[in-house]
């Protein structure tokens, strides 16, 4: 009995895609059907170039056409991994991180500029703003932000969720916090090597109890390495955010540390660059600017890169002094330190939103929440 196209077609409409929206009909991953006397050959798609996954599609169309049309048919099967999707197989991506809205890796190529202090205030900066914020210290050999937020001798808790004991990160200003730094003692150095510091970013993010936020900052540590690669390894970064003096040798390191995101198979997407140490203004000549490390590096690299710029911050002794004795600057209220936080801080959201507009939903977590970031509301 000679069999139809349209029986083969119809068989094949009860097979999921590996999209796991549809079947193969309906995602139009049927390229064709042909029919040679007891012979039919399917030529079809899978979005996966994983081998158990197209051996499971290929298991699954034979089932299906024998049980719907012949059991006698001879059946080969063709599957094509279309090259997006090869390419997208080969991107350094972690599992989501239950709870956790937009992730945000703040990142600086060179030591010294003020990335972890930048990291700090826009935690806490966000947080006045109404959103739920996480701070994860990935600084796994220089940890800073135990100081930065006052709880230098304050120890995690333990909380058992699902029957799963996990970490409670410590909170500070309405921010969670977790830092090799807890776990350290102040005299002691943490001597790893890569491998063992990667594995102990990975439980500081994975083995806590975030509960549900908005956003969470990773304080990323200098350079371009180990923890950096681990770090999107570990989970799928929303965004990164690049710190940078206006100095030249700063600059040149700046430069990679936007390229190490923008690297094929880690294709973060740059939020903005901030531009630290922009100018010193004497207390006692508020008009004064004195450009000591340079003036615009960073506007001007941000333009070079088309990286958006999120604005500058000065260089003032009381930013400082807040980051000793763990009161973020931002926290000093209607002073030009608060307000340049304030405004990257906005700037920032509204480049997320924009990123999350551009991409496919799946891809993304949209913020619904935008108190006192008004234009990035008007985007949401």
């Amino acid at each position: 009995m000679a069999h139809t196209k349209q029986e083969i077609v119809d068989a094949l409409a009860t097979v999921q895609s590996t999209d796991n929206k549809s079947n193969l009909v309906e995602a139009g991953h049927i390229k064709n059907v042909q029919i040679f006397g007891d012979e039919v050959v399917v030529d079809a798609i899978s979005l996966s170039p994983a081998l158990h996954i197209k051996k499971k599609l290929e298991v699954s169309i034979l089932k299906a056409i024998h049980e719907e049309v012949n059991q006698k048919l001879k059946i080969k099967i063709n599957l094509e991994v279309p090259e997006v999707a090869q390419k997208e197989a080969n991107m350094i991506r972690g599992a989501e991180l239950k709870g956790v809205k937009n992730i945000i890796a703040v990142a600086s190529g060179k030591g010294g500029v003020g990335k972890s202090t930048v990291s700090a205030n826009l935690a806490v900066s966000l947080v006045e703003k109404g959103f739920k914020v996480g701070l994860v210290d990935a600084d796994i050999y220089g940890p800073s932000q135990p100081t930065m937020f006052d709880v230098p001798n304050v120890k995690p808790g333990s909380i058992t969720i699902d029957g799963v004991n996990k970490m409670e990160p410590v909170e500070s200003y309405g921010v969670k916090l977790l830092s090799i730094g807890f776990f350290a003692g102040a005299d002691q150095a943490v001597v790893w090597r890569g491998p063992m510091a990667s594995k102990a970013l990975n439980q500081l993010i994975r083995d806590a109890h975030w509960g549900e936020l908005d956003f969470m900052i990773i304080d990323l540590p200098p350079g371009t390495g180990d923890i950096h690669l681990s770090t999107v390894q570990a989970v799928p970064i929303t965004g990164a955010v690049i710190v940078s003096t206006p100095q030249a040798v700063a600059l040149a390191d700046a430069r990679k540390g936007v390229g190490m995101f923008k690297v094929e198979n880690i294709n973060v997407p740059v939020l903005g660059m901030i531009e630290n140490m922009a100018h010193f203004t004497p207390a006692e000549l508020p008009d004064n600017k004195y450009y000591i490390f340079g003036k615009d590096g960073v506007k001007h690299l941000s333009q070079e890169l088309n990286v958006p710029f999120l604005g500058e911050i000065p260089l003032v002794q009381s930013i400082r002094e807040s980051g000793d004795v763990g009161r973020p600057a931002t926290l000093q209220v209607n002073t030009p330190v608060s307000k340049a936080f304030d405004e990257i801080t906005k700037r920032m959201v509204e480049e997320l939103v924009k990123r999350n507009d551009t991409m496919p939903p799946t891809e993304v977590t949209r913020i619904t929440t935008m108190a006192g970031c008004s234009a990035a509301k008007e985007n949401a």
